[in-house]
C-alpha cells in the first residue's frame, strides 16, 4: 500500500435456516482479548439476540436494523456460545478498511501535461482526459458555457479523512454538512485532495475539478488525522449516513483485501435504493480484490497515467469496471510543504524524506558518496547519492557522523520522494534532490555553506500531485455526478450503464482486468444518455484555420465544429473534405466529444502561397447533413470553404 510522504502514514447473502458462518476474527486494537465481529440475527429475533449479546458482555458499536445486524466486540470466551445461539445466523469478522493512500508524484511529472486556461488556472490533465470541460466549457474560454450541465443538482458523499473547508479553491462547493464532529477539518490531506479533483472551483487560480465547484457535497470522516484504519461496519454506517443526506453518488478512496457479507448486503441495498457507489480498485499492484470496490454493486476504479497506460500499482482483476487518471494528479491539500537547499543565494527545490526531522540547518557542504558508512561530518550538510542502501540507513549514518542534514540526490534524472519507513525517524533533516542538482553541487559547491529548510504549514491552501487509485476514483465519481445532472430523472443503473458503454477502450479489446471497460468519458456518456433523434439535422458551425512553420516549409490545419439543429455539439460525425489550390487531396476526420475534428496538409513548399479546404460532406448514424445551415461566426470562412494563406 502506498503511503503519504507528508504525515504519519497511512452478492447478497441469504441465510439458509439457522446456518452460521465464522471467518477467523481479528483481535481489535485496544480491546484486550476482545474480538470485533458483525452479528446477523434471524429476522424478527433482534431482542433475543441483543439480550444474548449483552449477557455475553458485548460492547455495541453499531445497530443496523435494515440488515438485521449488530457490530460488536465480544470477549473471546463468549464467542462459542454466541455462535451456537439459535437467534444468530451469521458471525463474521468486522474487516479492517484502510485509506487507499497515495504516493505524491514528482511535481515535474504533472507539469508537462497540465494546461493553463485563459484565467491562469491550472487544468489538471485528468480533467480533459475524462472530457469534463467538453461538457461545461466546450469552447475552452475558461468560463462555464450557458446551460451546460455542471453537477449542481447532484449530491456526492465523500467517505475519507475529512475536508479542509477553508481551502480557497473549494469555496464554490455547496456543503450540505458532514459527520462526525470534525468532518470539516483534514490534517491528513487525503480527503481534501479527493474533493479537489471532484470540485475545485473554476476561478483565476489554483486548479479546477471535474465539476467546476458546483456539486452538493456531504462528507463523512472515517479516518483520523493519523490515517488509522476503520472497519467494514464503520463504512456501512458512513454509507448509510450518505444515503440519509440525499447522496446520489458515494465516493470511497479506501478499502481492504477481505470481504464482509454484511457490508456487501449494505451496498447492494444502497444500489437498490438508487445510489451509485464508486471505490478504488487498490494500490497493491496485484490481482487481489479490494473491497468494497469488488462488490458487484460498486464501481471499481483503476488508475492510468497521462498516456492512458495502467499504473504499475493499480490492482488488476475481473472486478475492475473503469479506469481514470491516477498518476501525477494535481489537486488541493490542507497544508503547504516547503523544502529547499540554499547555496550561495540559489535555492534548489527539494522534497522531504518522510519521517525525518523538520526545521532549518546550516553547514558546509560535503560529499558523502553513497553514505553507506558513518563519516566525520560534524556540523556538515552531507550530499548522499541514492542507491545500494535504504534511505533510513543513509540518514542515520549522516546523523551518527555528526551531520546536521542529509541531502540525498537521485541516481537517475529528476527528483524522487523517499521515506525512512514507518516506525523509523531521525533528528536531522532529510531531503531529496534531483540528480542534476546533486551532481552540480558535488562538482561546484563543496565547502560552501548550505542552508536546508523543511517546514510544513497547516492548515493552509496547498496543492500537490499524487499517485494512486485514490486519485482515479474521484474522477469517476464526479463524472457520474456531472453526467447525471444533465438528466436528473435517470436511475443509477442508467448512469452506470452509460459510463460503461461510453468508456474509451484501452488495453485488450473489450473489457479487461487492467482497465475494465476503459477510460471514463463524460461527454460520450452524456451522448449515450441523450442520443440524437433519428432524422434530425446537423451542420458545420465553424471552420477555424491555423498554420505552422518548419524551416522554410509550412503546414495548414483546419478545425471543423459540427452542431445539430438545436446548437448542440455532435460527436462521432464523419467530416469529408478536399484540399485545393497549392495542394490537392481528399481527407476526413471524426468529431470528438466537443463536436470538433481537425485536418492538416503535409509540409508545403514555401512557393505555395495558399491552400483551400472545402467540406464536401458530413455523415452521422442518426443525423442528416444540411449544408444550407453551415455557418461561421468569426467570418473567416463561408462555413463550407476556408482559405489559408502562407504565414
Amino acid at each position: 500500500m502506498k503511503r503519504l510522504t507528508m504525515f504519519l502514514s497511512m452478492a447478497v447473502m441469504v441465510a439458509v435456516g439457522l446456518s452460521m458462518v465464522l471467518t477467523v476474527p481479528v483481535t481489535s486494537a485496544g480491546t484486550g482479548d476482545g474480538i470485533r465481529v458483525v452479528i446477523q440475527y434471524a429476522h424478527g429475533h433482534k431482542d433475543a439476540a441483543e439480550k444474548a449479546l449483552k449477557g455475553a458482555g458485548a460492547q455495541f458499536h453499531y445497530v443496523f436494523n435494515d440488515l438485521d445486524a449488530f457490530a460488536v466486540t465480544l470477549p473471546a470466551a463468549a464467542l462459542s456460545g454466541i455462535q451456537h445461539n439459535p437467534n444468530i445466523v451469521l458471525v463474521e469478522e468486522d474487516q479492517m478498511r484502510y485509506m487507499i493512500s497515495a504516493l505524491p508524484a514528482a511535481t515535474s511529472s504533472s507539469l508537462a501535461t497540465d494546461v493553463i486556461d485563459p484565467g491562469s488556472q491550472v487544468v489538471p490533465f485528468g480533467i480533459d482526459m475524462v472530457q469534463a470541460r467538453d461538457v461545461w466549457d466546450a469552447d475552452r474560454d475558461g468560463n462555464v458555457d450557458d446551460g451546460a450541465p455542471t453537477g449542481s443538482n447532484r449530491t456526492v458523499c465523500v467517505i475519507d479523512s475529512g475536508l479542509y473547508v477553508d481551502h480557497v479553491d473549494l469555496t464554490g462547493i455547496n456543503l450540505l454538512g458532514g459527520y462526525p464532529e470534525g468532518w470539516n477539518t483534514d490534517y491528513f490531506g487525503h480527503g481534501t485532495h479527493v474533493v479537489g479533483t471532484m470540485a475545485a472551483s473554476n476561478n483565476d487560480f489554483g486548479v479546477v475539478g471535474v465539476t467546476p465547484g458546483t456539486i452538493n457535497l456531504f462528507v463523512v470522516k472515517v479516518f483520523g488525522d493519523d490515517g488509522a484504519w476503520a472497519y467494514s461496519s464503520t463504512l456501512v454506517d458512513a454509507a448509510n449516513r450518505c444515503a440519509s443526506a440525499g447522496a446520489n453518488v458515494i465516493s470511497m478512496s479506501l478499502g481492504g483485501s477481505k470481504s464482509n457479507r454484511t457490508e456487501e448486503r449494505a451496498f447492494n441495498t444502497l444500489y437498490g435504493n438508487g445510489i451509485l457507489s464508486v471505490a478504488a480498485a487498490g494500490n497493491d499492484g496485484s490481482t487481489i480484490y479490494n473491497y468494497p470496490a469488488s462488490y458487484a454493486s460498486v464501481v471499481s476504479v483503476a488508475a492510468i497515467d497521462s498516456n492512458g497506460v495502467v499504473a504499475d500499482f493499480s490492482n488488476q482483476n475481473n472486478q475492475v469496471d473503469l479506469a481514470a487518471p491516477g498518476v501525477a494528479v494535481l489537486s488541493t491539500l490542507p497544508y503547504i510543504d516547503s523544502n529547499t537547499v540554499s547555496v550561495d543565494g540559489t535555492d534548489f527545490t527539494a522534497n522531504h524524506i518522510e519521517f525525518s526531522g523538520r526545521g532549518t540547518a546550516s553547514g558546509a557542504l560535503v560529499a558523502g558518496g553513497l553514505c553507506d558508512s558513518v563519516g566525520s561530518w560534524a556540523g556538515k550538510v552531507v550530499l548522499c547519492e541514492r542507491g545500494t542502501i535504504d534511505f533510513y540507513t543513509k540518514v542515520s549514518n549522516v546523523q551518527s557522523g555528526g551531520g546536521v542534514a542529509a541531502a540525498i540526490y537521485n541516481n537517475v534524472p529528476g527528483n524522487f520522494l523517499g521515506t525512512l519507513g514507518e516506525g523509523y525517524s531521525s533528528n536531522i533533516i532529510g531531503v531529496s534532490l534531483s540528480q542534476e542538482d546533486g551532481q552540480f553541487l558535488v562538482a561546484n559547491k563543496l565547502g560552501s555553506i548550505a542552508t536546508v529548510t523543511s517546514s510544513i504549514t497547516i492548515p493552509a491552501s496547498g496543492y500537490e500531485a499524487w499517485d494512486g487509485t485514490s486519485m482515479a476514483t474521484p474522477h469517476v465519481s464526479a463524472v457520474a455526478a456531472l453526467v447525471w445532472s444533465a438528466l436528473p430523472s435517470a436511475t443509477n443503473t442508467t448512469i452506470r450503464d452509460a459510463l460503461f458503454a461510453s468508456a474509451f477502450d484501452l488495453g485488450t479489446a473489450g473489457r479487461d482486468n487492467a482497465y475494465g471497460y476503459g477510460l471514463v468519458q463524460a461527454y460520450d456518456a452524456l451522448a449515450a444518455l441523450n442520443p440524437p433523434e433519428p432524422g434530425g439535422s446537423m451542420h458545420v458551425a465553424d471552420l477555424d484555420k491555423a498554420t505552422s512553420r518548419t524551416g522554410s516549409s509550412w503546414k495548414a490545419t483546419v478545425t471543423i465544429t459540427v452542431h445539430n439543429e438545436n446548437g448542440a455539439v455532435v460527436a462521432n460525425a464523419t467530416v469529408n473534405g478536399a484540399w485545393s489550390g497549392g495542394y490537392s487531396a481528399t481527407t476526413s476526420c471524426i468529431t470528438n466529444g466537443a463536436g470538433q475534428c481537425s485536418v492538416s496538409t503535409p509540409n508545403l513548399k514555401k512557393t505555395v502561397g495558399s491552400v483551400t479546404f472545402t467540406v464536401t460532406g458530413v455523415s452521422h448514424a442518426s443525423l442528416v447533413y444540411d449544408p444550407t445551415a453551415n455557418t461561421d461566426p468569426d467570418g473567416d470562412s463561408t462555413g463550407t470553404v476556408i482559405t489559408i494563406a502562407k504565414p
